[in-house]
């Protein structure tokens, strides 16, 4: 089902007119902005956790080190994909962010960034969905290790069934088995590996360009519930196009 089309209501005023308002606007973007870069400092000054523990990861070629990951870089991203055994494909939401990747490590990559999607799915499963979507981003499976579980993004039934487990860095009784969020690792010259970052929840909506442009439309998101994508997002080959053409769109 496709967000019903509305017309916003708002007030028709002259050029001067918007032009005021539109300057107003402006002097508090410019705080966001300068808000923003304040909080990519903190965030890159935070402390370090030195990683110990020997994860190993199922890859289409094999077994793979979290050290592997890497490749020649320094520094990791890893999308914690939700993703579970016998799930048949992946979440909706965690598509949605992942159809925004391959685009942007076309440039990361060459800025000393790798990244890698995490997913507790057989390494089979990862690979015929990612092929169905057509993402050429790195893909492996969690499933024979503790990474998920150490990262609070996977929890056991025990753990569900006690009725409260921390996500997100607090306690709650909404979460499921997985949960999507996002780390990030380096790798110095020795070798030794440290975990530098981790967001969840919509902490990670920056990255989804998608959410960008609808945040520049009159419309916005469109959505009943702030951040609820069963209102529209569908994994991209799902869409009804009938319902594209409704509103307007066209392909080329």
């Amino acid at each position: 089902m496709q967000p019903s089309h509305r017309q916003p209501s708002h007030r028709i005023v002259s050029r001067d007119e918007w032009l005021t308002a539109r300057k107003a606007l402006l002097a508090r973007e410019k705080e966001l902005t300068r808000a923003r870069d304040e909080v990519s400092r903190q965030r890159r000054a935070l402390p370090w956790v030195k990683i110990d523990k020997p994860y190993v990861f199922e890859g289409p070629n094999g077994k793979e080190t979290l050290a592997d990951l890497f490749g020649g870089n320094s520094q990791l991203i890893v999308q914690h994909f939700m993703f579970a055994p016998g799930w048949g494909e992946g979440c909706v939401g965690c598509s949605f962010g992942a159809d925004h990747v391959d685009g942007a490590r076309r440039h990361f990559e060459h800025h000393d960034v790798a990244f890698a999607a995490v997913s507790r799915a057989p390494i089979a499963e990862i690979e015929a969905y990612r092929k169905r979507m057509g993402w050429d981003f790195k893909w492996v499976s969690s499933g024979d290790s503790d990474f998920n579980y150490d990262f609070n993004v996977s929890f056991t039934p025990e753990q569900l069934a006690k009725g409260s487990v921390v996500y997100n860095y607090v306690p709650t009784s909404q979460a499921m088995s997985d949960e999507p969020g996002f780390s990030v690792f380096y790798k110095d010259d020795n070798g030794d590996i440290f975990h530098t970052y981790s967001s969840y929840g919509r902490g990670n909506e920056e990255i989804i360009g998608t959410y960008m442009f609808l945040d520049m439309t009159p419309n916005g998101r469109n959505e009943t519930v702030n951040g609820n994508l069963t209102d529209w997002v569908r994994r991209h080959d799902a869409y009804d196009d009938t319902a594209a053409a409704a509103h307007g769109a066209t392909r080329r």
